[in-house]
């Protein structure tokens, strides 16, 4: 979803940071392995391998709540997409990682409470922000209870009225996939307004009657671009799905700013209904208006990038470039421009020598074993070491490829950085001091507080050391990104 931060009065367009999220969020071997075991059947092996932690058991479902409704859960688990649901989930500036301690509703099923009245929620958790290490995140069922750890340690386990995917099952179901292009307005150009046509129903037509909102600009305060044209046929589904046939939607545009807007219908049924602003309900103490999804609010960013040429089809999601770009083939693998273990060439007293791996160790293939060891003797007498010995020293240090690994260590890929290391360093290396390991370290002290998170053996202002392993209270955890810790997010 598209992202802001904190101070609207200073927004910017997220558009510069998104082909950086879609290059490292949601990895090309994540997508093939949840997809491998979604289409076997394995549900859980999905999760898994999109970095989803499942808090759910369906045979206590089925004990506590009935056969019929474990059923229906079963159903749609066998048809979640993790790894879409992942790619769709609301996330923040700067760096573009998940919306901390958020709760969303994938799937509401309503009279099937402890007591037959309230509804179920199959729902994903994001954990808040002092736990987030590896942008991993949960599934799990919600009643109204507070029962269970995960649930229990979580700020705010209660289904989000604003982030919600019930309405929204193109983000997540694999069988509704192909809903997104319509629902994004990808089935025409931008300011075009739509053919009439009668309403929608909860499956959308292959025409959309709603236009823009009269009266309403196209972009939010800071230039974020406002999916002001699907408006009027998303407010109807939401409002539909409350009971009603029309009455007053509010649409939030960030933290400080919001519109509320009323759904007039035709009482002859021969009109599409229309949006109109209204003022807001003077009585603070009534019931609240039912919210605009965050997804319904926002144009959809992977459209925004490919109008604007800053991506193509084949870095999307497949199957959201199957819904955007119909009839796109996808491309194969590209072959690696530098792969692992070719030499690399070093400019050394006037020669050009390589470095590459020897024996799953990165050594300098021009030098001999003596003039090695006179070189790391006069090296250990702070003497100045060879051009060749330098680049390999670096490499353990601060290697250019970095940012890319850090890349992939915020946004949970740990795999993924491993693997860059060990082609560049070779699987025998030995770190040196240095940002590469401290990046490393820093990763995994992350994935141990999370740990520790989940089982609630840890809160809000203590701290882990992922060396000793000791467990305190201390201040808040150094802050490794450069954006507010309470970003208010679309």
């Amino acid at each position: 979803m598209p992202t802001h931060t904190t101070d609207e009065d200073s927004l910017t367009s997220p558009i510069s940071f998104w082909p950086r999220v879609r290059d490292y969020a949601v990895p090309p071997s994540m997508i093939e392995t949840a997809t491998a075991r979604r289409s076997v059947g394995d549900w859980a092996g999905a999760c898994a391998a999109a970095g989803i932690d499942v808090d759910l058991r369906l045979g206590v479902l089925a004990r506590t709540h009935g056969r019929e409704l474990a059923a229906r859960v079963r159903a749609d688990l066998r048809h979640l997409a993790p790894d879409l649901l992942r790619w769709h989930l609301p996330r923040i500036a700067p760096d573009g990682l998940l919306r901390p301690g958020l709760t969303i509703a994938l799937a509401r099923y309503d009279g099937a409470g402890r007591d037959g009245g309230d509804p179920v929620h199959l729902v994903v958790r994001t954990p808040p922000a002092w736990a987030d290490g590896g942008q991993r995140i949960s599934l799990a069922l919600w009643d109204g209870s507070r029962t269970g750890t995960a649930a229990r340690s979580h700020p705010h386990p209660h289904p989000s009225r604003r982030f919600r995917f019930d309405l929204h099952r193109h983000l997540w179901d694999a069988r509704r996939a192909g809903d997104l292009r319509i629902r994004s307005g990808a089935d025409r150009p931008p300011g075009q307004d739509p053919p009439g046509q009668d309403p929608p129903g909860q499956d959308p037509p292959g025409q959309d009657p709603y236009g823009p909102v009269p009266g309403l600009p196209a972009t939010a305060p800071g230039g974020l671009p406002c999916a002001v044209d699907r408006w009027a046929a998303e407010a109807e589904l939401l409002l539909r799905a409350e009971g009603r046939r029309g009455g007053a939607v509010e649409v939030r545009l960030g933290g400080r700013h919001r519109l509320v807007l009323d759904l007039v219908t035709d009482p002859d049924g021969t009109r599409p209904p229309e949006l109109h602003t209204a003022a807001a309900p003077a009585d603070e103490g009534g019931p609240a208006l039912p919210v605009l999804p965050d997804p319904a609010t926002w144009v959809l960013p992977d459209l925004e990038l490919l109008r604007a040429g800053l991506i193509g089809p084949d870095r999307l999601h497949p199957l959201v470039a199957a819904a955007l770009v119909p009839g796109h083939v996808p491309a194969g693998p590209a072959p690696a421009t530098d792969p692992a273990g070719a030499p690399r060439f070093v400019d050394c007293r006037g020669d050009r020598h390589r470095i590459a791996l020897v024996d799953g160790v990165l050594t300098a293939l021009d030098h001999g074993p003596d003039e090695l060891r006179r070189e790391e003797l006069l090296v250990a007498l702070t003497g100045t070491p060879l051009p060749c010995l330098r680049a390999i020293d670096e490499a353990h240090r601060r290697p250019q490829s970095l940012s890319g690994i850090r890349e992939r260590l915020v946004h949970g890929d740990t795999a993924g950085a491993l693997a860059v290391v060990e082609g560049l360093l070779g699987p025998d290396a030995v770190l040196r001091d240095g940002a590469l390991r401290d990046e490393l370290e820093a990763a995994a002290g992350r994935r141990v507080t999370y740990g520790l998170f989940r089982s609630g053996l840890l809160g809000p202002g203590q701290g882990c050391s992922p060396v000793t392993g000791y467990v305190g209270p201390r201040s808040r955890p150094p802050d490794r990104r450069s954006r507010p810790r309470h970003a208010d997010l679309r």
